[in-house]
């Protein structure tokens, strides 16, 4: 069978067989394995992006986060594929076997290094490193390192290891009793949660501390007592906070403040406090977050951070350089009176000093605020707010010397992990700095609505981008290369600026050689993206307006940091080119994510067209996630192939539009006025992307009052061609019921109307890299000739909307992708008005050049074709 009849027999309308019911009920299961495709995409990205970002080598991490990335990864690549065959019908069984190849290396890889068991109950800080972030949780690894490596004061205390809490849960049998409350949990009843995690907190609560734990415990205070006699001399003994060091907890796999900490604890309550700790590991939001994200209890160990309580005369935090203007490598320093919470908080506007990161770190500015109250311990334990003296409240918190002291040791922190740091410190009653907390210093893409620029505009350089949206950071300096097809990736020279109207991962074949990478439209959570990320290039998507403001050949600066872009050579922002030492390269545990990451990370599927864009040679996660997020869009676009075998579970919908229209609600896209209606009106459409739609099917001036210019011979060529056409030829007449099968913001919508034929398929929402739209045109009542001019003209049409189009006869195929919500509602608004203009299309392409004139018509809104195409845009 020729391709022209297997797409009309695809086409053919057929009767309705399932009952109502059924039918509503299996388009659900479809759209809800949709949903589940795009949220595991969604969460595959974060970690990826997680992964290339751990590379950098500047984070501390262990074994624990390796292995639980990869049960992620595995836990959201299964949940794709099973949701693509549940869209298919099971079209994609060896995606499974590709998965079992990549999954089969990547379990040899985690298994390479095997981690020495850790037996100790117990740790003083003394005896903790970086390399024990699986034994103390990252806030005490941190806190080792910067006391054994670094040389800086931190204040005396222990960590209680993940070795006592596993202790605990073996002595009370907790960890069966654990997994059968959990099998209770329903994830569609939030309520489950609530009672399994109460339960399980009950039972971790109510159980005894095995008396080992508990002497290791209080034998360890006791030692940090004798290493503070100062505090004992004062008149009792020192209370300590007690914080939570869970696995995974520094990095982005815990919302933050989910687990507990606590301040001012005294020394009878430590074993109770203890308890209370770990027993936050299973809070209904905790248990829900790691059943979501595929993260295993087993892979999640409490370790406690335990800390002479500092009792604070001063404290705040120190930046090594400005956190938003990176062309400022000043050290930033802020104070308040008392503890540390009222400054981080914001609540009591603190101190500020800058400070040069030189060897003479000269004060350069400082800004003295009114402190009216403090943050200070209760005597009967946890924090209270008290009165700052009168003569104190407009007083600088900080000496001179004691604020130059705390500009080196943030330079000695940044040199030491090799990038910016963000500390904690407290000001102690005898005049000591100590470090509370260091992390590296996190300078995250802006969005829209924050007003603070990572940089500052340099107004002394043209702007050609304004504002676009960091999707890799850095800085890059070239020549504007003007990408517009595949054939100019070819030419692309050197050290060239990629500049193009849309992301796209085939961009990898000249990544090597680019210096930076500018599109008018993309996502940050993207697969370029994710490719530029781990190719190192700086990267700006979304900046709308690059290729109408950047002319080819010109010499660009891009700043990855803010998200613009200059014109000509600027020598500030070059400066932060200059590269920075890792600090966990080299390391096992690094090497063994290194490994790992090569069956994860790389993306190698680009081309969706290419024979090789199959199952089989998908070489990694990156590279399934891809073809399974491609193939969902074209799974869902058939889903107008199913409307058309039933013509129940649907509501009429009357408006004055040329259609016999129906519509089927998956959920959210009606009003709850209309629910179990035979017939619906516009204004009970909530679909986001339906509404869109409507409205462009609705405008005023494509309402056809009157007919249209009819040239004789066109009606003369549609008239012939369907009395003399065989009914089993192109010309065949579909069904006049047409559907639209929608969600609040997911639309497929099928026009079948007299002899042409119509899919779009569109989901419209919040994420960009979800957002799309697909749309498929045949059909006609005249000759060949005719319905390829009509082709031509909505191809020419939806080019000039920056679509991807390919035409093949009298079919056109188009795709527009990865686009602000407000973006996709407008070609969808545009695509209602193409689906009203072309509606007698046939009669009127008279010859060749009615091609250029009905698509100039069109795009300068002149619909009723009365003004030679010379009417202003209504777009």
């Amino acid at each position: 069978m020729s391709e022209r009849f297997k797409f009309l027999s695809w086409l053919k309308p057929r009767r309705a067989k399932a009952p109502k019911s059924d039918f509503s009920e299996a388009f659900r299961a479809r759209y809800e394995s949709f949903q589940e495709l795009l949220a595991s995409n969604k969460e595959l990205l974060k970690i990826i992006t997680d992964l290339e970002e751990k590379l950098r080598g500047q984070q501390i991490f262990g074994m624990s986060y390796v292995r639980t990335q990869v049960a992620r990864a595995t836990f959201h690549t299964l949940r794709m594929i099973r949701s693509l065959n549940a869209l298919s019908a099971q079209k994609y069984p060896h995606l499974f076997d590709a998965f079992e190849r990549i999954n089969t290396r990547v379990k040899e890889e985690v298994l390479v290094r095997k981690e020495t068991s850790q037996a100790r109950l117990t740790l003083p800080y003394s005896s903790v490193t970086k390399e024990m972030v699986d034994t103390v949780g990252g806030k005490s690894a941190n806190l080792g390192e910067v006391l054994n490596r670094v040389g800086l004061p931190v204040p005396e205390g222990f960590a209680i290891t993940t070795a006592a809490y596993d202790l605990f849960l073996a002595r009370n049998e907790l960890v069966d009793e654990i997994q059968k409350r959990k099998m209770e949990l329903d994830p569609k009843d939030p309520e489950s949660f609530n009672l399994a995690g109460e339960d399980i907190q009950r039972l971790i609560i109510t159980a005894p501390v095995p008396e080992e734990l508990r002497e290791a415990i209080l034998e360890s205070y006791e030692q940090m007592i004798r290493r503070v006699p100062q505090e004992v001399s004062r008149g009792g003994r020192p209370r300590i906070s007690m914080r939570s060091s869970a696995i995974g907890e520094d990095s982005d796999l815990s919302f933050a403040g989910q687990y507990l900490s606590l301040l001012n604890v005294s020394h009878d309550k430590i074993v109770q406090t203890y308890v209370f700790i770990i027993g936050s590991l299973f809070t209904p939001r905790a248990i829900s977050y790691r059943l979501n994200m595929g993260i295993r209890d087993e892979d999640v160990a409490m370790s406690v951070a335990c800390l002479r309580m500092v009792d604070s005369v001063a404290s705040g935090i120190v930046y090594s350089r400005h956190p938003f203007n990176l062309l400022q490598d000043n050290v930033i320093i802020t104070a308040v009176w008392g503890l540390g919470p009222y400054a981080v908080d914001g609540v009591i506007t603190p101190d500020s000093y800058t400070v040069a990161k030189d060897s003479t770190f000269a004060i350069l500015e400082t800004k003295v605020s009114h402190k009216p109250v403090q943050l200070a311990s209760d005597p009967d334990g946890g924090l209270i707010e008290i009165p700052v003296p009168e003569d104190l409240r407009d007083a600088p918190c900080l000496s001179s010397e004691q604020i130059r002291l705390l500009a080196d040791y943030a330079a000695r922190l940044e040199k030491h992990y090799g990038c910016p740091q963000d500390m904690e410190w407290a000001l102690d009653r005898d005049g000591t700095i100590l470090v509370l907390q260091t992390r590296p210093l996190r300078l995250e893409s802006r969005g829209a609505e924050q007003e603070a620029r990572t940089i500052p505009e340099l107004s002394q350089y043209p702007l050609l981008v304004p504002d676009g949206a960091v999707a890799s950071p850095g800085v890059g300096f070239g020549k504007a290369f003007l990408v517009r097809s595949e054939e100019d990736l070819v030419d692309f020279p050197d050290g060239a600026v990629l500049v193009a109207k849309h992301s796209s991962p085939k961009y990898v074949v000249v990544m090597n050689k680019a210096s930076a990478i500018v599109t008018d439209s993309g996502s940050v959570t993207g697969h370029m993206a994710s490719v530029a990320r781990e190719f190192g290039i700086p990267a700006i998507l979304d900046a709308k307006v690059a290729t109408s403001s950047i002319p080819g050949g010109t010499e660009i600066t891009v700043d990855g940091y803010s998200g613009r872009v200059y014109q000509g050579k600027v020598q500030e922002l070059l400066s932060l080119q200059i590269p920075r030492e890792s600090h966990m390269k080299g390391t096992p545990v690094y090497e063994t994510l290194k490994r790992v990451s090569e069956w994860i990370v790389p993306l190698r599927l680009f081309d969706p067209k290419s024979p090789e864009f199959t199952p089989e040679h998908c070489k990694s996660i990156h590279d399934i996630m891809r073809f399974v997020h491609e193939s969902s869009y074209t799974e869902m676009f058939r889903i107008s192939d199913h409307v058309s075998e039933t013509t129940g579970g649907a509501a009429k919908l009357e408006a004055p539009i040329p259609l016999d229209l129906y519509v089927i609600d998956l959920g959210g896209g009606l009003k709850e006025s209309a629910a179990g209606r035979n017939r619906i009106k516009v204004n009970q459409v909530t679909s986001i992307p339906f509404c869109a739609v409507l409205k462009g099917m609705l405008h005023e001036d494509l309402r056809y009052h009157r007919p249209r210019p009819v040239h004789l011979s066109g009606f003369l060529s549609v008239m012939s061609e369907q009395m003399l056409t065989p009914a089993y030829s192109g010309a065949e007449r579909f069904g006049d019921r047409s559907y639209a099968v929608i969600s609040d913001k997911y639309l497929n919508f099928s026009s079948r109307v007299g002899y042409h034929y119509g899919v779009l398929d569109s989901y419209c929402g919040r994420t960009i890299s979800n957002n799309y739209i697909t749309f498929s045109f045949k059909g006609g009542a005249a000759d060949d000739i005719r319905r390829s001019r009509r082709a031509r003209a909505i191809a020419k049409i939806l080019d000039a909307l920056d679509f991807v189009v390919e035409v093949v006869a009298d079919r056109v195929d188009a795709r527009f992708q990865k686009h602000e919500a407000q973006i996709i509602e407008d070609r969808l608004d545009q695509i209602g008005r193409l689906l009203q203009f072309t509606r007698q299309m046939d009669m009127l392409m008279d010859s060749d050049m009615s091609v250029a004139l009905m698509a100039e018509a069109f795009l300068q809104g002149d619909y009723q074709l009365e003004a030679g195409g010379r009417k202003e845009s209504s777009r």
